[in-house]
């Protein structure tokens, strides 16, 4: 863009503008961010605001809109939500002291993955902000809470693990290197919504090293120099919060996809993708944000040490026990504020002093509650968390001193200090104190003096302190005893020598008393800075209080129970279980609980019965105890003995991909796939009606198939629901599956569901019965009734397409009469003669006549 015909401030801008194509320019201007040009345009219209123009009478006009300084942040916040970034552009230079064009910069660039604000983060919500390195086969993530400091990075083989890890952290920005993984960015932003951002190399830093010294793949420390430069170069000031990261590898927790989740219902209600209804809205007890916090990461990865569940348990049970010293710790938490994200606003630089004394309150907390839990100290159980529980109470004394109780929120306006903690300060104070007080018995005074009893004493920033006086009683005031100052409408203004000195020392220690308090304010901030790492861990340690508390809370109200966990088998015993999520919101109707057994005999459950009578929830619940325990949680159950799982894999419900161009059955075989390729002995599997995507007997083969791949090459442990009753003769075959079915009878003609697991199969799927409960026409009801009736006996409207196979006909033409049949022809059509193909699965007819092929 030209320069040539362009003001010298708007080639500033321009100059600047070039510099962040990929950003909204908010360029400080007065009390005002203007935009220009294009970006005028369009935040205009994003935001509703009025579209002006500068230079209105050139001939060409410049497109402005432009928001107050004060109230900003309302219309960033709504930018990044929109999945925009913006670029503040600040005047760096004081417009009294600079001579022509003060000098602006930007100064930070706020993206979806880097909001500070506190309006702008959910509280009980991580934001994260990730960067992705490839190397041949290998992938490394490395993604930051910038809010909180928290620094993660993890290696990966495949890209479908890359897109889970990144789908289950709602990570909602990556920076890739530029033209790298070009596929793969298209994947996040189609897939998730994720704001991709570039940068051309990777650069390093010595101020991040001490980050990821303890790093120990090469390639982790590649993605997180990426991560970190881009930090450094969009935020441009201390990040001294940010925490030494960590290396960790997806196996080392229950690993589900984003299949599962969604199908789980984890997070996400699958009806409206609200958090009600699902099991975080469960568990979620918490009392302090950093909790909330932490559940959802305990959820989105459960341990696979069994050491380390029992750990938790063992808090739990604790806590169990000890009801009153619960609840006053409940009632204590409540008083805790968010530690993590406060040191995060320390370190950036945009805490204030109402924070500061939020702060000093979470931790004048800790003492009562080290005080409560060392009560409840029994065999050494909480030894460990006692440990990391410090008081900081450098950082409480410094605030207690300094900061008054109750401050302002601007930092700039004074009356943050406290009286005592600086001597010029105090000084100052003085003035200002002894001076009003002089004003104000001057008012008394003059009015006595004159007689005028609405004479006033008044103050303006312009011109400063003055004794006004009404038209009705100027005739009152000697004309030698004030200085006229300022005539008004209805009234005269005046000021004496006396007024204007104490005016002066007044509004001088008024002025040197906010720039001393800002000063002292910025040195205690410093000196709280220094104590960062010791909140942050601190932080920490009180999230998982809370979360161990949270998880007691939910075990007693909902009566559950604490699983006893293998050593060394796989075996599953549930007694009486339930779904945790769907007996909440029953409330008070019964809830039917079911046993699940499954032993090294027993790998498969075939369940059969009715839609709608609760297979799918028998599969989820079982899932749901699963990552319950694994999580350190009690269970809903009367008794569990329960193995320690590597995976869960989930193929329920029927759901396409229009984005990547996928039918609802081709989804599900990839789904099916993604299973059987990755599931190990250790696995649980949950398949829902595989195969009924496509044709009846396409579907029957590919879920016969199915079974026997995990019953035989896997070994997993399952549960397949299925409306093909023919499967369930597979029983007889495989010796580790066994038919259940759900329970249901009818009564006068109606379906009753019992939700209730039972032995063997189901008789039949009651269809039509279900679609009579789902209200449709009598009419309609009546006639597919007729219509099963006939197809259910060979001799009625409609015939059976089994029958015509099994039956023999009557007369059959000879292709071939006349040609002589060599020996291994005629054994080969003895051996078709006596098979039964009917009984046969398609594998096993492959199979067969691979064989006689071969002899022929």
């Amino acid at each position: 863009m030209s320069f040539e015909n362009h003001t010298p401030m708007m080639r500033q801008y321009l100059t600047i503008k070039e510099e962040y194509q990929d950003c909204f320019l908010f360029y400080r201007l007065g009390d005002f961010y203007e935009l220009f040009f294009e970006d005028a345009k369009k935040v205009a219209h994003l935001l509703e605001l009025t579209l002006t123009s500068r230079n209105k009478n050139a001939e060409t006009k410049i497109p402005m809109c432009g928001v107050p300084y004060h109230s900003a942040q309302r219309y960033i916040n709504e930018l990044i939500d929109m999945g925009y970034k913006i670029a503040i552009c600040e005047q760096v230079e004081d417009p009294k002291t600079t001579k022509g064009m003060v000098k602006r910069e930007v100064v930070q660039v706020v993206t979806p993955g880097t909001v500070m604000e506190e309006s702008a983060v959910e509280a009980k919500v991580n934001t994260y902000i990730g960067a992705l390195i490839q190397e041949d086969e290998h992938y490394s993530l490395a993604y930051a809470d910038l809010s909180t400091g928290e620094i993660n990075v993890t290696k990966m083989t495949s890209q479908d693990e890359v897109i889970t890890e990144i789908g289950s952290l709602a990570i909602k920005e990556m920076v890739f290197i530029e033209k790298k993984q070009l596929e793969l960015q298209e994947i996040l932003k189609k897939r998730f919504n994720i704001v991709i951002s570039l940068k051309d190399s990777i650069e390093s830093n010595q101020e991040f090293e001490p980050i990821y010294e303890s790093i120990t793949q090469k390639i982790n420390i590649e993605a997180l120099k990426l991560l970190l430069s881009y930090l450094h170069d969009t935020q441009m000031r201390s990040l001294d919060h940010l925490q030494d990261a960590k290396e960790y590898e997806t196996n080392q927790y229950l690993v589900y996809g984003q299949e599962a989740r969604r199908n789980l219902e984890l997070t996400q209600s699958l009806r409206d993708g609200s958090k009600k209804g699902t099991l975080l809205w469960l568990l979620d007890e918490t009392q302090t944000a950093m909790g909330g916090r932490m559940l959802k990461k305990w959820l989105d990865k459960p341990l696979i040490n069994r050491q380390e569940i029992l750990k938790r348990q063992s808090i739990v049970e604790n806590f169990m026990h000890h009801f009153f010293e619960r609840a006053d710790l409940v009632e204590i938490l409540k008083n805790v504020y968010d530690l993590e994200r406060l040191a995060g606003r320390i370190a950036y630089g945009t805490v204030n002093a109402k924070e500061l004394i939020q702060l000093k309150q979470s931790l004048t907390e800790i003492p009562k509650i080290m005080t409560i839990i060392q009560m409840m100290n029994e065999e050494g159980v909480w030894d460990e968390r006692l440990k990391r529980l410090d008081p900081v109470s450098e950082v409480r004394e410094l605030i207690e001193e300094a900061i008054n109780e109750e401050p302002p929120l601007s930092v700039t306006d004074g009356d943050i200090i406290k009286f005592g903690y600086h001597e010029q300060l105090d000084e100052y104070l003085d003035a200002m104190t002894n001076g009003k007080q002089w004003i104000a018995s001057l008012q008394a005074k003059e009015r006595e003096i004159t007689g005028v009893k609405n004479l006033k004493v008044g103050f303006n920033k312009v011109f400063g302190y003055y004794i006004e006086v009404t038209k009705s009683n100027i005739d009152k005031i000697n004309d030698d005893r004030y200085e006229r100052k300022q005539t008004l409408a209805n009234s005269e203004r005046y000021v004496t020598p006396e007024l204007k000195e104490k005016e002066k020392i007044i509004l001088e220690a008024e002025e040197k008393s906010k720039a001393l308090e800002y000063e002292l304010f910025i040195g205690i901030r410093e000196e709280v800075k220094t104590y960062i790492h010791r909140i942050q861990e601190l932080a920490k340690a009180i999230s998982e209080i809370d979360v161990l508390s949270a998880f007691a809370e939910v075990s007693e109200k909902y009566n559950y129970i604490k699983p006893n966990y293998h050593v060394d088998s796989q075996d599953i015993l549930i007694k009486d279980g339930r779904h945790p999520v769907v007996e909440k919101v029953m409330n008070e109707q019964a809830y039917v609980p079911n046993d699940v057994e499954l032993n090294k005999d027993k790998d498969i459950l075939l369940i059969t019965g009715p839609n709608m009578s609760g297979k799918s929830t028998y599969m989820r619940q079982l899932a749901l105890i699963v990552i319950m325990g694994q999580m350190g949680c009690y269970i809903p159950a009367s008794k569990a003995e329960l193995p320690v799982f590597d995976k869960i894999f989930t193929r329920i419900g029927a759901m396409d991909d229009l984005f990547g161009g996928q039918s609802t059955f081709m989804v599900e075989m990839n789904e099916t796939n993604h299973a059987l390729q990755n599931a190990t002995d250790r696995s649980l599997l949950l398949f829902d009606e595989i195969g009924r995507g496509t044709a009846t007997y396409d579907g029957m083969a590919l879920a016969e198939a199915i079974i026997e791949h995990v019953h035989n090459q896997i070994g997993a442990k399952t549960l397949f629901s299925t409306h093909y009753h023919e499967l369930t003769g597979l029983e007889e075959r495989l010796d580790r599956l066994e038919n259940i079915h759900v329970g249901a009878v009818e009564e006068d003609g109606s379906l009753v569901f019992l939700h209730k697991m039972l032995p063997g199969p189901s008789d039949k799927s009651y269809g039509v019965q279900v679609a009579q409960l789902a209200g449709l026409p009598d009419q309609l009801i009546n006639r597919a009734s007729s219509i099963l009736k006939s197809l259910e006996e060979p001799d009625g409207e409609h015939f059976n397409k089994q029958e015509i196979i099994k039956e023999e006909p009557t007369e059959q033409i000879d292709l071939f009469e006349g040609s002589i049949w060599s020996e291994a022809e005629q054994e080969a059509i003895s051996k078709l003669k006596e098979v039964n193909v009917l009984t046969m699965t398609p594998l096993e007819a492959l199979n067969f006549l691979s064989v006689i092929s071969k002899d022929l």
